[in-house]
């Protein structure tokens, strides 16, 4: 079963490959969804996928890449999307 989650990661993750790395996880984990950077300074993401998948997109975000140092991972479970793909949102 898909489910959709919408995530907004905080701490410094803007200026660290942090969306560059999530697509790439997103892709090797063949999640569908976006990531963009925040005006606030926080990334968001929303991400779709069966549990497994999702497990483990999660517990990367609350890691990222590593220059990142994520202090917060907020997750709200939302209404599942066409998405066809994972994409970084401009």
């Amino acid at each position: 079963m898909v489910k959709h989650y919408n995530i907004v990661v905080k701490g410094k993750v803007q200026g660290v490959w942090y969306r560059k790395s999530t697509l790439e996880k997103a892709w090797k984990l063949d999640v569908r969804g976006i990531v963009k950077n925040m005006s606030d300074g926080n990334v968001y993401i929303e991400v779709e996928g069966n549990k497994t998948q999702l497990k483990t997109f999660l517990d990367w975000c609350g890691k990222g890449p590593e220059l990142a140092e994520v202090t917060d991972v907020s997750i709200e479970e939302g209404d599942v999307l066409p998405y066809t793909m994972f994409e970084i949102r401009y």
